[in-house]
This record gives structure tokens, C-alpha cells and sequence, in this order.
């Protein structure tokens, strides 16, 4: 997986795909980006002097040798404001998480581009993956190493001339060919702004050709708000609820009357913004001892209301229309944070104003994690008849309970959740929730009889956190946080057959008794190489024994430990058991062959020496590659041939001599290690690997009995093990010695 990026001004950026999936931070917009955005991306020729490959289930050129060049079938998804969530594999998510659908391209040529016009301002993320990869394991160094290169290219049109739209003043326009661009800033507790057109008049057409469009375009989801004006008898005019506070809001008119005709009108903004009524410690504070037990208790007074700055300019008096509570951020770690009133845990809820919590999630890395909201009503507090309605959206609160319930702004969609009697509990996942300000809106609803919710409260606890995985991907699973090119992001890595977001889809899941049985295999299968040591103890080869031994009890208990399930046991860190089962797979077949060779005793054992520290330094270079065991193995080999083809030339007949020793030892033993390198390199996958790999184990160990040499001549059974006792021998002498009788 790869992460790149690009600046506004639109630098490409090659990456090198290192596996299925590809993200890509594309671009940032200056907020004064009001024109074209267009985004191409291309899949080069794979790259051959890349270290790793995708498994992808076709040839690619350059590392294949393939006729011509394969273009993979990439899907890429784009979306504003935070990666795209995506399932290219359809497993199912955890329960409550609410997603927004990316944006998605099927590539299915080297070149593919889109056209946004009108971007929004902020970070564009774009994701691409190559179809499933192949589940067979394959040896590292007898596989082509080949990579994909995934170019990004972003140009950027900028408009150079917008003007400034102010509240309840008339902006005359003029359009005859060119459309006009306007921006208006929308500031924080805007509650509605209202757009119209006045005086428009044409020179060749009747009432106003004007497309009016408002806001900027985003993905997946676009929400621009669209004005035509074409009916000279109503008035043309747009009201947006609840726009995006604290920022820009684009304009552009164009003009529907066709070239050479002139259309001249006057746009007028109206802004509605509301009274907030700030609930925080040092109010409270100040607040006499009744008054913080009457705010506690939920007796505030009526507060309903609004303010229209086409009235007055300011905002300090007026009835209040919310309750807002201020919300502390606390970051705990790395995409962690945790979100909670200053004063209180609960939240009083009341019919009259919807209470709303911000929480900031604009700092550029809190879009890599997952929002999780819980919430939770007392049963005592909540009559039969009255709901508490939340709605959780990004830019600006939903304020209009009274009216909706559609947790509809003027430019997203809102996740609705709602609390009674028969469910006092509510929860909601957001992954990858969008670079923003979100806010939390509560109000008591009262659906049959609204006179009973007029004198009611109730108070909501509320826990509201930002996390990097849900439940730490829970016991099936590894949360990891994952860097690329300065963005932070977080996924789980699911194990045992669990898939899906959070490790929670077990739809391939292995049970605990399949766990159990693989692990059961892949130890006591180990078991097998308990004859070749007991036949090296009884051929006096005491080192080759205890390099059996060795392999033997790290293989076991790293096989142990590498289990993905619940039947786990480590006696040692993973890493350390991991090279120590290599390291003993190494050098048992360097033992193996170089005891084949009979060599003589001195040089033999400055072999074995060398060849181990050989096997250290290789492994410690690259764990898993393939000539590393093989290049000391085929020396081996070498030598092996090389004094076996020496004993046949010294002795004129072929070695060894006993036909019986080629027909019942080296004949199957050459068998069954050619059958163990056949299923190790060709045969395993991620299926049957807990199969085949002790297949692997058992003819291993059982062709090292068959190959290993017998005993001298001169050497009796258990001899070396006679020697370990304490006991006096009498020694022979096997030479000849000539006396002389005087």
C-alpha cells in the first residue's frame, strides 16, 4: 500500500503499488479555486526492479515476459474530505456504522481522467486496488518482482475574478456570455441564508434566464443547490438551512438566454443567524447558587426565537434558538481523542431549541480514524410519548426539529439516531469521517401531543471519542496505523479467516476447533523428527542430533505461536522464535548433506561451523529469501558429489556400494525430499496451508532418517551414549603389534 501526494499546483507523483490497494491524497483547493479541477490518473508499465509483486492472477509485462502489456482492471473511488471507505471484497461492517458511498471509476484502459468543476476547498483523497490477489503462497526469489505505477495528475483553473456578495445589499450583475462568480461568507450560528434575485430583466427574452448554482462540488455526494429562473410570474429565490458556518459560500450565475443576449439583475443574501445560549463552567460560575440548580435541573426559560440580520446587524439581543454546550478535545494518543462537556457528563435536552455539541475534527489527521457516538437516556426520565431526536452532521448543525426530521442541512445529509422508552440506548460509527467541524443535535420530540414536551427535559449522557480502530479490531484482529507521505491512517489486519472493516465479519471465520486442529498439526507434527535423532544418537552423530533437537522445539513453538486464533502460546517474542525455526531449517540440511559427504572429522565440523554462521548472517539479511537457504545447501551438495564421485574413481566402483543403501535409504529419502520441495514451492496456499506445511514438516524429518548415513564399522550401537556413564573401559587397540621370541 502506498500513500503520495500532490499540491495545488498539480505536480504528478508516481508510486510504486507494493499490494491490492493504492490511496492517494490528490489535491487542496485554495478556498478562491472556483474553477475546473481535473484529475487523470495512469497505470504505466509495471516496473521490474521493484522488490515485492502484486499477486495478481495474470502476466505483466517486463517481469513475465508477457507479448504484450496487461492493463489490470483498477477501480479507483473518490471522495472530499476524507479517504473513501471502501468494500471491494462485500463483507459486512460492524453494527451502527454509517458510511457515505465513495466515487467510483472502473479503469479499464493505461489513462482515465474526470472533470469537477466548482471543487471544494480541502483535501481530495482518491483510492485504487487491483483485484484480489492470488492465496497461493510462493517462494520469494523464484516469483517475477514486478510493480504497477499509479500517476496521479491534478490541473487546477482558477477564477480570477470573484466578488463579494454582503448580507442585504443588492449586487447588480451583468451577463451576456461569461458567468459570473460570487462568494459570500456565512458566519458561525447561521440558522438560514436566503438568496434572491431582483430586477432581472433581458434584452430579447422574457422573465430571468438565469442558473443560478450555489456551493461547491464534492464527491461521492454532490449537494450543490440549483436556481433556475426562468417563470417571470414567482419569484425566484432559494433558501438554504442551516448553510456551512465559518466559511466561503460560492456563487456563479450563468446566463440561459444564449450568446449576444444581455441579462442584468441585482442578487441580494439575507443571513438569519441565531442567539446561542453558551452552557459552560465559568457561566455557571457566575451564575447565583439557584440559578446553576434550576440550569442543572433543566429550568431554563422559554428561549425560542431568532434574529434577522435584514432587522438589525447584530446579534446581541433577541430570544435565544439553541443551547450550545462547550466541548472539550482531549487527544490521548496517535488518531485518539476523546470529546466531553466542560461542566457535566449529560446533556439536558428540552422541546423548545435542539442542544448542540461541537467537536472539532479539523486538524488534517483526524479523517484517518473512526467516529464512534454512544449515547444513552435514563428509562425514568422518558415518557411513553416523547423521543429524542439526534442528528450527527459535518459544517453545520440541523436546527430545524420543529419542522423535519430529516437531518437535512443545506449541503449534507445527516445521521439521524433517536432515543424512547423501548430503545434508551443509541450508537453510531463514522470511519474516515470528513476534515470538518462536526456538531451533535438533540431535541425532545413529542410526535402525538407536543403540549406535553413543553414543560419536559431529560438529560443524555454522552460518550464521544475519535478512535483508530473500533474495539482495537477486537480479538481476531491487529489495529495498525499506517504513514504514507505524512498522512496518518488507521486499518485492522484480521486473522482467522475474520474479515471485514473491524474484524467482525465471520463469514470465513475458522472455528475454535478448526484453530485447535491446525495447530495441533503443525507441532505434533514436528514429532517426526524425534527418529532422526534417535538414529543419530545411535549412529554416534551427536551433533546432528542436537541440531534435530533444536529444529524440532523452535519449530514446534513457533508454530504455536504463529497461530492467528484463540489456541495461542508464545514462550518467547515471535521474532525470536521465527528466526530461530529458520535458522534450524537451514542448518539441518546443511548438517544433513555434509554428513552424507563423510568427510574427515576435522573438516567436517569447520564446515558445519561456517556454514552456520553463514545461515545467521544470510538470515538476518532477508528472512524469507530463497537463495539464502539454498546457496549454502547446493555447497553443500557440491562437496557431497564431489567426494562421492572421489570414492568412486579411488575405488573403481560405484559409492555406495550396497544396492540395498540406494534401494531402501537414499532412494526413498531422495523421494520424499523431492516431494516436501514440491509441496513447499508449488502446492500451498492461505487454505490449506496448515495441511500442506505439515506435510512438509513430516517428510522432511522422515527423508533426513532415510538419507543420514549408517555407522562405522568400528562404532558400536549407543556407543556415544555408553560414554556419558562414569564407569572404567578397557581399551582396545585395533593395530597389529609384531613380537619378537628370544
Amino acid at each position: 500500500m502506498g500513500w503520495a501526494g500532490i499540491g495545488t499546483r498539480g505536480a504528478a507523483v508516481a508510486v510504486a503499488v507494493a499490494g491490492p490497494l493504492l490511496l492517494l491524497l490528490l489535491a487542496r483547493p485554495s478556498p478562491a479555486a472556483t474553477g475546473d479541477i481535473s484529475k487523470s490518473a495512469g497505470m504505466a508499465a509495471p516496473d521490474s526492479s521493484t522488490s515485492e509483486c502484486p499477486r495478481i492472477p495474470y502476466c505483466c509485462a517486463g517481469c513475465c515476459r508477457c507479448p504484450r502489456v496487461v492493463t489490470p482492471r483498477v477501480q479507483r473511488y473518490f471522495r472530499y474530505g476524507a479517504p473513501p471507505v471502501i468494500n471491494p471484497l462485500g463483507t459486512s461492517f460492524p453494527a451502527n456504522t454509517s458510511m457515505q458511498p465513495s466515487f467510483l471509476i472502473k479503469m479499464l484502459q493505461s489513462n482515465a481522467s474526470i472533470n469537477i468543476s466548482h471543487p471544494a476547498p480541502g483535501d481530495w483523497f482518491v483510492a485504487a486496488h487491483l483485484p484480489p490477489s492470488s492465496q497461493k503462497i510462493e517462494v520469494k526469489g523464484f516469483i517475477p518482482t514486478c510493480a504497477y505505477i499509479f500517476q496521479p495528475d491534478m490541473q487546477v483553473v482558477r477564477v480570477v475574478e470573484v466578488s463579494i456578495l454582503e448580507p442585504n445589499t443588492p449586487f447588480p450583475q451583468t451577463l451576456l456570455s461569461h458567468p459570473s462568480y460570487l462568494k459570500i461568507f456565512v458566519p458561525e450560528y447561521t440558522q438560514e441564508l436566503l438568496l434572491e434575485l431582483q430586477g432581472c430583466v433581458s434584452n430579447r427574452s422574457l422573465g430571468c434566464p438565469v442558473h443560478l448554482t450555489v456551493g461547491s462540488a464534492t464527491l461521492p455526494s454532490n449537494f450543490q443547490k440549483v436556481l433556475t429562473c426562468t417563470d417571470p410570474t414567482q419569484t425566484c429565490r432559494l433558501l438554504l438551512p442551516s448553510p456551512p458556518w465559518d466559511r466561503w459560500l460560492q456563487v456563479t450565475a450563468k446566463s440561459l438566454a444564449g450568446p449576444h443576449v444581455l441579462v442584468a439583475f441585482s442578487t441580494v443574501a439575507s443571513l438569519t443567524v441565531c442567539r446561542p445560549w453558551i452552557i459552560n463552567f465559568h457561566h455557571l460560575l457566575q451564575n447565583s447558587p439557584n440559578q446553576s440548580r434550576n440550569t442543572s435541573n433543566g429550568l431554563l426559560p422559554p428561549r425560542p426565537g431568532y434574529q434577522d440580520l435584514g432587522r438589525s446587524s447584530t446579534v446581541g439581543g433577541g430570544p435565544f434558538c439553541l443551547l450550545s454546550y462547550q466541548v472539550m478535545r482531549e487527544d490521548m494518543d496517535v488518531v485518539s481523542v476523546h470529546f466531553r462537556p466542560l461542566d457535566r457528563v449529560s446533556v439536558l435536552v428540552q422541546s423548545d431549541m435542539p442542544s448542540v455539541m461541537r467537536l472539532h475534527l479539523n486538524t488534517g489527521m483526524d479523517s484517518g480514524g473512526s467516529l464512534t457516538i454512544s449515547l444513552w437516556a435514563n428509562k425514568s426520565v422518558i415518557s411513553n410519548n416523547t423521543l429524542v431526536k439526534v442528528c450527527v452532521n459535518a459544517a453545520s448543525p440541523f436546527l430545524s426539529f420543529n419542522t423535519s426530521l430529516n437531518c437535512i442541512t443545506a449541503f449534507f445529509q445527516g445521521y439521524p439516531l433517536s432515543l424512547s422508552t423501548l430503545s434508551r440506548k443509541a450508537n453510531l460509527i463514522i470511519p474516515y469521517p470528513e476534515t470538518d467541524s462536526w456538531y451533535l443535535s438533540l431535541q425532545l420530540v413529542c410526535l402525538q401531543s407536543p403540549e406535553e414536551c413543553e414543560k419536559s427535559s431529560v438529560l443524555v449522557e454522552t460518550t464521544l471519542s475519535l478512535v483508530p480502530c473500533l474495539n482495537d479490531c477486537g480479538p481476531y484482529g491487529q489495529c495498525l496505523l499506517l504513514r504514507r507521505h505524512g498522512y496518518l491512517y488507521a486499518g485492522c489486519s484480521c486473522k482467522a479467516g475474520w474479515r471485514g472493516w473491524s474484524c467482525t465479519d465471520n463469514s470465513t471465520a475458522q472455528t475454535v476447533a478448526q484453530q485447535r486442529m491446525a495447530v495441533l498439526l503443525l507441532t505434533l507434527s514436528n514429532l517426526m523428527f524425534l527418529a532422526p535423532i534417535a538414529l543419530s544418537v545411535y549412529r554416534c552423530l551427536l551433533v546432528e542430533a542436537s541440531v534435530y533437537a533444536y529444529t524440532m522445539f523452535f519449530s514446534t513453538f513457533y508454530h504455536a505461536c504463529d497461530q492467528p486464533g484463540e489456541a495461542v502460546l508464545c514462550i518467547l517474542n515471535y521474532d525470536t522464535l521465527q528466526y530461530c525455526d529458520f535458522l534450524g531449517s537451514g542448518v539441518s540440511i546443511w548438517v544433513t548433506i555434509l554428513c552424507m559427504a563423510r568427510l574427515k572429522a576435522a573438516l567436517k565440523y569447520v564446515l558445519l561451523l561456517l556454514g552456520t554462521l553463514v545461515f545467521a548472517m544470510s538470515l538476518q539479511l532477508d528472512r524469507r529469501g530463497a537463495w539464502n537457504m539454498m546457496g549454502p545447501c547446493l555447497f553443500a551438495f557440491v562437496v557431497m558429489v564431489t567426494m562421492w564421485v572421489y570414492r568412486c574413481g579411488h575405488r573403481r566402483h560405484c559409492y555406495p556400494t550396497s544396492w540395498q543403501r540406494w534401494v531402501f535409504y537414499l532412494l526413498p529419502g531422495i523421494s520424499m525430499a523431492t516431494v516436501a520441495i514440491s509441496i513447499y514451492a508449488s502446492m500451498m496456499t492461505s487454505g490449506n496451508y496448515y495441511y500442506t506445511h505439515s506435510i512438509w514438516h513430516m517428510l522432511l524429518a522422515g527423508s533426513t532418517a532415510f538419507l543420514l548415513p549408517p555407522r562405522d564399522k568400528h562404532t558400536e550401537p549407543w556407543a556415544c551414549s555408553q560414554k556419558l556413564t562414569c564407569h572404567y573401559q578397557i581399551c582396545k587397540n585395533h593395530q597389529e603389534e609384531l613380537y619378537t621370541v628370544t
